[in-house]
Protein backbone atom coordinates (compact mmCIF):
# COMPACT_ATOMS: atom_id res chain seq x y z
CA UNK A 1 0.00 0.00 0.00
CA UNK A 2 1.72 3.42 -0.77
CA UNK A 3 0.53 6.45 1.29
CA UNK A 4 0.45 9.98 -0.22
CA UNK A 5 -0.17 13.18 1.73
CA UNK A 6 -0.39 16.25 -0.51
CA UNK A 7 -1.98 19.02 -0.93
CA UNK A 8 -3.79 18.57 -4.44
CA UNK A 9 -6.85 19.24 -6.49
CA UNK A 10 -8.91 16.14 -8.06
CA UNK A 11 -11.12 16.44 -10.83
CA UNK A 12 -13.66 13.24 -11.86
CA UNK A 13 -14.85 13.02 -15.93
CA UNK A 14 -16.87 9.98 -16.11
CA UNK A 15 -20.57 9.67 -16.02
CA UNK A 16 -20.97 12.67 -14.78
CA UNK A 17 -18.11 15.19 -13.27
CA UNK A 18 -16.86 16.03 -9.65
CA UNK A 19 -14.59 18.67 -8.75
CA UNK A 20 -12.28 19.10 -4.90
CA UNK A 21 -10.60 22.23 -4.65
CA UNK A 22 -6.89 22.01 -3.25
CA UNK A 23 -6.84 20.92 0.00
CA UNK A 24 -4.54 18.75 1.98
CA UNK A 25 -5.73 15.17 1.58
CA UNK A 26 -4.67 11.81 2.15
CA UNK A 27 -4.20 9.36 -1.55
CA UNK A 28 -3.93 5.41 -0.69
CA UNK A 29 -3.08 3.10 -3.70
CA UNK A 30 -3.65 -0.37 -3.03
CA UNK A 31 -2.07 -2.99 -4.41
CA UNK A 32 -5.33 -4.26 -6.20
CA UNK A 33 -4.78 -1.20 -7.71
CA UNK A 34 -7.63 0.88 -6.22
CA UNK A 35 -6.99 4.67 -5.32
CA UNK A 36 -9.08 6.57 -3.06
CA UNK A 37 -8.85 10.01 -1.42
CA UNK A 38 -9.82 10.75 1.80
CA UNK A 39 -9.89 13.57 3.89
CA UNK A 40 -9.45 13.92 8.15
CA UNK A 41 -12.86 13.35 8.35
CA UNK A 42 -16.00 11.10 7.01
CA UNK A 43 -14.59 8.10 8.82
CA UNK A 44 -13.82 5.16 6.33
CA UNK A 45 -15.67 6.53 3.34
CA UNK A 46 -13.32 8.66 0.74
CA UNK A 47 -14.25 12.15 -1.01
CA UNK A 48 -13.46 9.95 -4.40
CA UNK A 49 -12.16 6.88 -5.87
CA UNK A 50 -11.25 4.37 -8.70
CA UNK A 51 -11.99 0.71 -8.01
CA UNK A 52 -10.11 -1.92 -10.08
CA UNK A 53 -9.35 -2.61 -12.49
CA UNK A 54 -8.11 0.55 -13.33
CA UNK A 55 -4.43 2.36 -14.17
CA UNK A 56 -1.94 4.50 -12.71
CA UNK A 57 -0.04 7.20 -14.46
CA UNK A 58 2.07 9.64 -13.02
CA UNK A 59 2.93 12.87 -14.93
CA UNK A 60 6.19 13.23 -16.59
CA UNK A 61 8.08 16.98 -17.67
CA UNK A 62 5.37 19.57 -17.53
CA UNK A 63 2.73 17.44 -16.00
CA UNK A 64 5.11 15.62 -13.22
CA UNK A 65 2.30 17.02 -10.52
CA UNK A 66 -0.45 15.04 -12.27
CA UNK A 67 -1.97 11.91 -11.44
CA UNK A 68 -4.09 10.48 -13.94
CA UNK A 69 -6.05 7.42 -13.25
CA UNK A 70 -8.25 5.45 -16.18
CA UNK A 71 -10.69 2.75 -15.32
CA UNK A 72 -12.01 0.01 -18.26
CA UNK A 73 -14.72 2.16 -19.05
CA UNK A 74 -12.41 4.87 -19.87
CA UNK A 75 -13.22 7.04 -16.62
CA UNK A 76 -10.75 9.36 -15.52
CA UNK A 77 -9.34 10.23 -11.69
CA UNK A 78 -7.10 13.40 -12.55
CA UNK A 79 -4.94 14.09 -9.24
CA UNK A 80 -3.34 17.29 -9.28
CA UNK A 81 -0.62 17.37 -6.85
CA UNK A 82 0.57 20.94 -4.99
CA UNK A 83 2.49 19.95 -2.60
CA UNK A 84 3.84 16.72 -1.49
CA UNK A 85 4.12 16.36 2.80
CA UNK A 86 4.52 12.74 2.99
CA UNK A 87 5.08 9.31 0.26
CA UNK A 88 5.52 6.20 1.50
CA UNK A 89 4.90 2.18 0.54
CA UNK A 90 4.17 -0.92 2.96
CA UNK A 91 3.84 -4.21 2.05
CA UNK A 92 1.13 -5.62 4.46
CA UNK A 93 0.54 -8.98 2.72
CA UNK A 94 -2.24 -11.66 2.82
CA UNK A 95 -4.57 -10.03 5.34
CA UNK A 96 -6.55 -12.92 6.89
CA UNK A 97 -9.50 -11.58 7.08
CA UNK A 98 -11.84 -9.89 9.88
CA UNK A 99 -12.53 -13.08 12.31
CA UNK A 100 -16.08 -12.11 13.87
CA UNK A 101 -17.82 -13.73 17.42
CA UNK A 102 -20.48 -15.91 16.55
CA UNK A 103 -19.77 -16.45 12.66
CA UNK A 104 -21.59 -19.60 11.28
CA UNK A 105 -18.70 -21.78 11.68
CA UNK A 106 -18.76 -21.29 15.59
CA UNK A 107 -22.31 -21.28 15.93
CA UNK A 108 -22.68 -24.60 14.00
CA UNK A 109 -20.22 -26.08 15.85
CA UNK A 110 -21.91 -25.27 19.61
CA UNK A 111 -25.11 -25.88 18.24
CA UNK A 112 -23.39 -29.43 17.52
CA UNK A 113 -22.26 -30.02 20.59
CA UNK A 114 -25.84 -28.64 22.24
CA UNK A 115 -28.32 -30.28 19.40
CA UNK A 116 -30.66 -30.86 22.31
CA UNK A 117 -31.38 -27.06 21.94
CA UNK A 118 -33.74 -27.76 18.68
CA UNK A 119 -35.67 -30.17 20.96
CA UNK A 120 -36.44 -33.01 23.33
CA UNK A 121 -34.35 -36.27 21.97
CA UNK A 122 -32.72 -34.79 18.79
CA UNK A 123 -29.27 -36.43 18.24
CA UNK A 124 -26.22 -35.31 16.33
CA UNK A 125 -25.03 -37.82 13.24
CA UNK A 126 -22.85 -35.24 11.81
CA UNK A 127 -21.63 -31.65 11.11
CA UNK A 128 -20.83 -30.49 7.40
CA UNK A 129 -22.76 -33.84 6.11
CA UNK A 130 -21.83 -33.91 2.39
CA UNK A 131 -23.97 -33.63 -0.05
CA UNK A 132 -23.60 -33.55 -4.45
CA UNK A 133 -24.05 -29.59 -4.47
CA UNK A 134 -22.27 -28.67 -0.60
CA UNK A 135 -22.58 -29.83 3.18
CA UNK A 136 -25.22 -29.65 4.62
CA UNK A 137 -24.46 -27.93 7.66
CA UNK A 138 -26.16 -30.33 10.47
CA UNK A 139 -27.98 -33.72 9.89
CA UNK A 140 -29.41 -34.84 12.90
CA UNK A 141 -32.58 -36.66 14.24
CA UNK A 142 -35.61 -35.55 16.22
CA UNK A 143 -37.50 -37.54 18.90
CA UNK A 144 -39.16 -39.54 16.71
CA UNK A 145 -36.36 -40.71 14.68
CA UNK A 146 -36.84 -38.58 11.66
CA UNK A 147 -33.84 -37.07 9.91
CA UNK A 148 -33.37 -33.07 9.99
CA UNK A 149 -31.26 -31.23 8.04
CA UNK A 150 -30.42 -27.69 9.60
CA UNK A 151 -28.81 -24.75 7.92
CA UNK A 152 -27.39 -22.33 10.03
CA UNK A 153 -26.95 -18.18 9.01
CA UNK A 154 -25.65 -15.13 11.54
CA UNK A 155 -28.72 -13.41 9.71
CA UNK A 156 -31.78 -15.63 8.39
CA UNK A 157 -32.73 -14.40 4.97
CA UNK A 158 -34.56 -15.44 1.68
CA UNK A 159 -30.78 -17.35 0.48
CA UNK A 160 -30.81 -19.52 3.11
CA UNK A 161 -33.86 -20.51 3.07
CA UNK A 162 -33.33 -21.43 -0.85
CA UNK A 163 -30.34 -22.83 -0.09
CA UNK A 164 -31.77 -25.20 1.89
CA UNK A 165 -34.62 -25.87 0.07
CA UNK A 166 -32.33 -27.39 -1.93
CA UNK A 167 -30.63 -29.64 0.42
CA UNK A 168 -34.02 -30.79 1.46
CA UNK A 169 -34.79 -31.98 -2.54
CA UNK A 170 -31.72 -33.71 -2.80
CA UNK A 171 -31.57 -36.13 0.94
CA UNK A 172 -35.45 -36.72 0.34
CA UNK A 173 -33.99 -39.22 -3.01
CA UNK A 174 -31.93 -40.94 -0.11
CA UNK A 175 -34.03 -44.14 0.89
CA UNK A 176 -31.87 -44.41 3.88
CA UNK A 177 -32.62 -41.13 4.92
CA UNK A 178 -36.29 -39.88 3.64
CA UNK A 179 -38.30 -38.09 5.15
CA UNK A 180 -36.22 -35.49 5.65
CA UNK A 181 -37.45 -32.27 7.44
CA UNK A 182 -35.83 -28.84 7.08
CA UNK A 183 -34.69 -26.62 9.97
CA UNK A 184 -33.26 -23.19 9.60
CA UNK A 185 -31.92 -21.63 12.07
CA UNK A 186 -30.06 -18.09 12.45
CA UNK A 187 -29.64 -15.58 15.47
CA UNK A 188 -31.97 -13.18 12.97
CA UNK A 189 -34.29 -14.32 10.58
CA UNK A 190 -35.92 -11.86 8.25
CA UNK A 191 -39.91 -11.85 8.03
CA UNK A 192 -39.83 -12.76 4.41
CA UNK A 193 -37.46 -15.60 5.05
CA UNK A 194 -39.63 -16.62 7.61
CA UNK A 195 -42.69 -16.57 5.32
CA UNK A 196 -40.92 -18.54 2.81
CA UNK A 197 -39.79 -21.39 5.29
CA UNK A 198 -43.18 -21.60 6.56
CA UNK A 199 -44.52 -22.21 3.25
CA UNK A 200 -42.18 -24.68 2.40
CA UNK A 201 -42.61 -26.16 5.58
CA UNK A 202 -39.76 -25.82 6.92
CA UNK A 203 -39.19 -25.01 10.88
CA UNK A 204 -37.25 -21.38 12.12
CA UNK A 205 -34.92 -21.36 14.94
CA UNK A 206 -33.71 -18.08 16.14
CA UNK A 207 -30.26 -19.04 18.31
CA UNK A 208 -29.55 -17.21 21.19
CA UNK A 209 -25.56 -17.28 21.10
CA UNK A 210 -24.95 -16.44 24.41
CA UNK A 211 -26.86 -19.20 25.83
CA UNK A 212 -25.09 -21.75 23.07
CA UNK A 213 -21.93 -20.62 25.09
CA UNK A 214 -23.37 -21.09 28.84
CA UNK A 215 -22.92 -17.79 29.17
CA UNK A 216 -25.95 -16.95 31.66
CA UNK A 217 -28.16 -13.47 30.99
CA UNK A 218 -27.86 -11.43 33.51
CA UNK A 219 -31.35 -9.52 32.17
CA UNK A 220 -34.27 -9.80 34.22
CA UNK A 221 -36.95 -11.95 32.92
CA UNK A 222 -40.96 -11.90 33.33
CA UNK A 223 -40.67 -15.72 32.55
Amino acid sequence: MRLVIARCSVDYAGRLTAHLPSAPRLILVKADGSVSIHADDRAYKPLNWMSPPCTLKEGEGDSSGVWTVVNKAGEKLIITMEEILHDSSHELGVDPGLIKDGVEAHLQELLADRIETLGEGYTLIRREYPTAIGPVDILCRNGEGGTVAVEIKRRGEIDGVEQLTRYLELLNRDPHLAPVKGVFAAQEIKPQARVLATDRGIDCVVLDYDALRGIEDDKLRLF
